[in-house]
């Protein structure tokens, strides 16, 4: 198939664009996943007890700490058991949701 000339910034545009639509979060997907955290972690991320919010941590480290807990490299309570119930997607998707959260 031959594309005309004209259409060749379009075509382009759309190759390029492509990739980064197929992945950017859906922003209600990453809020569902996220409130599974909020019994412990607080709605939105912010705790009110001893365990550590996450309302605007950096998104490598709520991802790097779920997979440890993932793949048993880092001890906890009930942590461990529910991180193997995450795909790695879902874990940067809800690592990528609570960095965007205001901490207050």
């Amino acid at each position: 198939m031959r594309i005309p000339h004209s259409l060749l910034p379009v075509a382009a545009a759309l190759v390029v664009a492509t990739p980064a639509l197929a992945q950017a979060p859906d922003a209600a997907r990453a809020r569902d996943i996220a409130s599974t955290c909020a019994n412990c972690h607080g709605t939105g991320g912010m705790s009110r007890g001893i365990v550590p919010s996450l309302a605007g941590q950096p998104k490598a480290d709520i991802a790097t700490k779920m997979l440890e807990f993932k793949q048993n490299k880092r001890p906890g309570t009930i942590m461990p058991q529910l991180a193997k119930g995450f795909t790695d997607e879902q874990i940067d998707i809800v690592a990528a949701w609570f960095a965007s959260q205001t901490s207050k």
